[in-house]
């Protein structure tokens, strides 16, 4: 067996977890051969170059191995070689993602909780204070 469809090669590669994801993926075109944009029935043989995404992370793999089927890690990991280039662009990913600020410290206000509207209510800045449906005469 020298070649097998893509979305069935990421499947065994464990890149995705079912076929459909993977098939999805591709439809997507978030994985190119050659930098081209494929389709699911696409053959993929040994020696090609694979750009793939997943979320963030953008891959660049050359295809080392062929197999249909699905199995262990290590056996998964021996189908691909991941690029140089790719690694240190994944490692430096990582490392921004782990320093960035955490996005929720950065709100300072929203929904109020239940012990400030309680705070508010006993002001007099309550909510129905605030906005009114009804028209005043």
């Amino acid at each position: 067996m020298e070649k097998i469809r893509i979305d069935k090669w990421l499947w065994a590669a464990r890149f995705y977890k079912t076929r459909s994801l993977a098939t999805d993926e591709v439809n997507k075109g978030r994985v190119q051969i050659a930098g081209q944009d494929v389709k699911p029935a696409r053959e993929v043989k040994p020696g090609d170059h694979l750009t793939l995404r997943q979320g963030p992370v953008v891959r660049v793999v050359v295809v080392v191995g062929i197999s249909g089927t699905r199995g262990p890690a290590p056996v998964a990991q021996a189908l691909y070689a991941e690029t140089e280039a790719s690694l240190q662009a994944r490692t430096q990913a990582a490392e921004q993602r782990r320093l960035a600020p955490e996005p929720a410290h950065s709100l300072d206000h929203g929904r109020p909780t239940k012990r400030q509207r309680r705070d508010l209510d006993q002001v007099g800045q309550g909510w129905g204070d605030r906005w009114s449906a009804s028209v005043d005469d």
